[in-house]
This record gives C-alpha cells, structure tokens and sequence, in this order.
C-alpha cells in the first residue's frame, strides 16, 4: 500500500514509462495477435490496460478524462500509445489536484471489497504488470521486437556486451 503520493508518483512512472514503451513497439498488425480464438488479442490487452487506469479507479472522487471502455478495441496501435500517454498524464495531474496523502487511508468498495486508496494505486500498478506481462508475450508472437522492462530484453544484451541468457 501507497502511505505517500510522492511514494506512488516515483513508482508510477517508472511503470508507466515502461507500458509505454511496449505500446510504443505494437503495430496495426499485432494488435491481431492471440493466442487462440477464445482468448484476447494483444490489441484487446493493449487497450484494456489503457481503460483499466480510469475503470480501476471509478469508485474513487477522482475526476479526469480517460477511456472508460474497454471495447471495442481501436486499430490504430498509434492511437492506443497515445490514448495511454493521455490517461495516465490526465491521471496524476487529477491526483496532485484532488489527493493528499490522508487520502491514500481513505477506504473504498472495490469488487466487493473494503480497501484503502493506497492499495488501491497499488492494484492499479500490479494489474498494469500483469498485463504488461501478457503482452511480452504476444509481442513475440507477433515478431516484434520487445523492449526491456527490469533489465535488457534478449534482444538488449548485444548493446551492453554480454551474451543473452540460454533458455
């Protein structure tokens, strides 16, 4: 749990900086990648991890713009990197104008379940991970090139000397 916003603004960009740079790499094309038919396409992911900044936190008092649906998926991957940049920007802006630290104690509903405002922000960062996760994934699927997240992709090593990994 969040105690301080500072503490939670110093985390969020760093991951928000790292989601968008997955959604910077997709393009139109991969945005159809799946895994099989009965799962989400990386376009799917890729939007709901957008959405999921303003739905994750709906049953709070703050107010900023952001998609709130999470489909249909758009086709432009160029419009869902930008539509993240969009929410999370108009996210911490909202939360330096509207929150205070007291406020992470404050407690909310959410899915059925009281919880403080500051576990909350943290759900939203673990959510945004886990989906990040996905997307790796699908990335490679699709044949793009992944970035690297908490350390150099395979891809990376090559730039700092070293040898990838055997898998």
């Amino acid at each position: 749990m969040f105690q301080t916003l500072d503490h939670f603004f110093n985390s969020w960009e760093f991951e928000a900086n790292a989601t968008q740079k997955l959604l910077n790499s997709l393009t139109d094309e991969s945005l159809e990648q799946e895994i099989t038919s009965e799962n989400w396409t990386l376009g799917r992911i890729a939007w709901h991890t957008v959405a999921a900044i303003r739905i994750i936190t709906s049953n709070t008092d703050l107010t900023f713009h952001a998609p709130v649906e999470d489909y249909p998926v758009p086709t432009s991957a160029q419009f869902i990197a930008d539509s993240y940049y969009q929410a999370s920007n108009a996210f911490v802006q909202a939360l330096k104008a509207q929150w205070t630290d007291h406020t992470l104690q404050e407690r909310i509903n959410f899915i059925g379940q009281q919880m403080p405002n500051g576990s909350l922000l943290l759900f939203l960062i673990q959510h945004q991970n886990h989906h990040r996760g996905q997307m790796t994934v699908l990335m490679r699927q699709a044949g793009l090139t992944v970035p690297g997240i908490y350390g150099p992709a395979k891809e990376e090593w090559a730039k700092f000397g070293l040898e990838a990994p055997q898998m």
